[in-house]
């Protein structure tokens, strides 16, 4: 009959089970007739000691209280009569009973009757005193036989079941092992690995299924297959060859491949990435979730190796005909690109302060030059002199700027933020350019709420934002136009400071560039550095605020901010 591995393991079992109440069974059978024998001592024996011992007590009361002393021995002789157990202590009991007769009759020798009463007593106890001698020697030998059979039965017992704990484990033991080795011999390709167990159980159909297993393996080794296999491996490798992290996802969001580069930055095993779906992954990876879930390409900064690096995020959509597209997210490390950028910042921020110097010298000397008291310039000296000053404050405003621009850069903006009246902000950014704007014939318009309360922001910064806004709106309106310049509030906590020119406008498609560092409008013919309007963008988003641009070819241009209008908390 063939037996599964579970009926095998249910029978061992049984088996232990079996000798276990082969043991309980026979001490059971032991102890109970032990009980029992020493029951029937004190039952058969002890009471009929016990009975004559009152009998006694009740003749001695005979002298001082006849009637209660033979009521009391009447009584126990009652009892005695029932529970006659031994040979002799029936025929004991009878003349002890003619005695008590004679005992109550009047008349008659009562000491001699008294004596012949104390002896049959006497009798009966030590006929029960040595019945309950034999049978204790009797039990005694009871019990000592009972501890050898029951000592004999459990160190049988423990041989069989330390010889069935032994060998059983190696009953389940010795073809897992077998069966492991195989699996090791297949996971090293060797594929002509087979497994012989002679056994009808599970164990012997799983070494059947590992060498069919193995057969088709070899099989498959040798297919065309194979050489799929290998176009697959080899694509890997140029996956994890590559330089950049890469993921890529299907249609479905599951992920294809991962290579070292990426599974490094996410700070998983392979294990944890192929196969699992994106929304599953992004629930317990946070960075993941911003790759897959992030709308532009900042740079942003992951610490690996206790360094600061600096990657970007491409994404690369792969769409077959009439099917869903694919993507590979593509991370680049930038990390050296921000490093050079840092070093042109410090480079830039060195250049320009040790330029802005001898500019500024020059500046004074030009100044010193036009003084008569130096000496008369001719017309053309005059022209020259004033050309020097005009490019000499030019190039005083580009290394402004490149000294504010690096400070941005940096990220070391210092912000002196406190409530500060807008007013004041108004007032100062009309002064630093009234001159220009009457050079031009510009007229400045201002359009002011009343009662507006102070904003929270840096005033310096602040003003040099809306002199930026007034600087390019004179420099880009014709003779004679007109510049307006509101403040106004913004809902309930903010102010809304605003230049409006109206020159020839900036195309809609400039827009989004029109803050970009070095950017200028094309075809304007104006010179600058374009700067200002990245630096001011930095300034205001430094303060919290945000900045905008309302502009169209032809309708001018409108240039504004938006500031808090109370501190936090």
């Amino acid at each position: 009959m063939r037996l599964n591995l579970k009926s095998k393991i249910a029978l061992g079992g049984i088996f232990l089970f079996s000798l276990l109440l082969a043991v309980g069974a026979v001490s059971f059978i032991y102890f109970n007739k032990l009980i029992t024998e020493s029951r029937e001592i004190v039952k058969d024996n002890y009471e009929s000691i016990d009975y004559a011992r009152n009998m006694l007590t009740g003749l001695e009361k005979i002298f001082t209280d006849s009637a209660e002393g033979l009521k009391l021995f009447e009584q126990y002789l009652v009892l005695q009569k029932e529970n006659i157990t031994e040979a002799g202590e029936d025929k004991i009991t009878a003349a002890l009973s003619l005695y008590f007769d004679e005992l109550k009759s009047p008349g008659g020798n009562k000491e001699q009757i008294l004596s012949s009463i104390r002896a049959d007593l006497n009798n009966i106890m030590l006929l029960n005193l040595q019945a309950i001698q034999r049978k204790n020697n009797a039990t005694q030998e009871s019990a000592e036989k009972a501890k050898m059979i029951i000592t004999i039965l459990v160190t049988v017992c423990l041989l069989i079941g330390f010889t069935f704990i032994f060998n059983f484990p190696g009953f389940i033991a010795n073809p897992v092992s077998k069966l492991t080795e195989g699996i090791k011999e297949i996971a090293a390709k060797n594929y002509e690995k087979r497994i012989v167990l002679n056994r009808t159980d599970e164990f012997g159909e799983m070494a059947g299924a590992f060498n069919n297993m193995a057969e088709r393996l070899d099989e498959y080794e040798h297919s065309n297959l194979a050489q799929i296999l290998f176009e697959k491996q080899r694509a890997e490798t140029v996956i994890n060859s590559l330089k950049d992290a890469s993921i890529g996802l299907d249609n479905k969001g599951k992920i294809l491949f991962a290579n070292r580069q990426a599974l490094a930055i996410l700070n998983l095993k392979e294990a944890d990435v192929l196969g699992k779906s994106s929304a599953e992954l992004e629930k317990k990876n946070d960075l993941f979730r911003y790759l897959v879930q992030a709308q532009n390409n900042t740079p942003f900064k992951i610490v690996l190796d206790n360094k600061e690096n600096y990657f970007t995020r491409e994404v690369i959509d792969i769409k077959p005909e009439d099917q869903p597209a694919s993507s590979v997210i593509v991370i680049r490390n930038i990390t050296p690109f921000k490093e050079i950028d840092v070093a042109k910042t410090n480079f830039i921020a060195t250049i320009s302060h040790e330029l802005k110097t001898p500019l500024a010298s020059a500046d004074f000397s030009l100044k010193l030059l036009e003084d008569e008291r130096i000496g008369k310039l001719t017309v053309e000296q005059k022209e020259l002199i004033q050309s020097l000053k005009n490019d000499n404050q030019r190039l005083l405003r580009i290394l402004s700027e490149l000294l504010d621009l690096s400070q941005v850069e940096s990220g070391r903006i210092q912000l002196n933020m406190q409530n500060v009246s807008p007013f004041v902000i108004f007032d100062a950014a009309i002064n630093a350019v009234i001159n220009t704007a009457r050079e031009k014939n510009v007229t400045i318009k201002k359009e002011i709420e009343p009662a507006l309360p102070p904003v929270y922001a840096d005033q310096e910064k602040t003003t040099w934002v809306m002199n930026n806004f007034l600087t390019n709106a004179i420099r880009y309106s014709p003779e004679n136009a007109e510049i307006i310049i509101r403040i106004k509030k913004a809902g309930d906590a903010a102010a809304e400071f605003s230049v409006q020119d109206f020159g020839t406008g900036i195309d809609p498609s400039f827009h989004q560039k029109i803050f970009d560092r070095f950017f200028r409008v094309p075809g304007t013919g104006k010179k600058g550095s374009g700067l200002g309007l990245a630096i001011s963008r930095e300034f205001i988003e430094a303060q919290g605020g945000t900045i905008g641009l309302e502009s169209g070819p032809g309708k001018g241009s409108r240039f504004y901010f938006l500031l808090k209008t109370s501190s936090p908390l």
